[in-house]
């Protein structure tokens, strides 16, 4: 499933990947929220964390996943990984050229600074 993170800084939209995530998932709570972001603010922001309770996609949240890639690259600002799941981190750092926006990866420790990155703070993060 996926949980909305209440405590995001404005303009960023914030999530939390429990157990499985399944393409269910984005077409209830991630594409929804993308959707009303872009009604009100040009760019979205967004942060995903991928911590310890997170254990897999099912082969269809996978194909939602490349679904948002086919949204306008204009509409791309920053997206933050948070994820303690070295495996996962890889695959999409080896993808990251194919994503339009500033994507940055984050260390689970760090999902504070990986929020205030998102919405426009610290530069050097990696």
């Amino acid at each position: 499933m996926i949980e909305t993170i209440e405590n995001a800084p404005d303009g960023v939209l914030g999530f939390r990947a429990v157990g499985e995530v399944t393409a269910s998932d984005y077409e209830s709570v991630l594409d929804p929220a993308i959707d009303r972001t872009l009604q009100s603010q040009e760019k979205v922001n967004l942060v995903i964390v991928l911590g310890d309770r997170f254990e897999r996609y099912s082969l269809g949240a996978m194909w939602q996943d490349t679904m948002l890639s086919g949204k306008p690259h204009r509409v791309w600002g920053r997206c933050a990984l948070v994820t303690g799941h070295s495996v996962i981190a890889e695959i999409i750092h080896s993808l990251a050229f194919l994503f339009p926006g500033d994507l940055r990866f984050f260390p689970l420790d760090q999902e504070h600074a990986a929020l205030a990155w998102a919405a426009g703070g610290d530069d050097t993060a990696s």
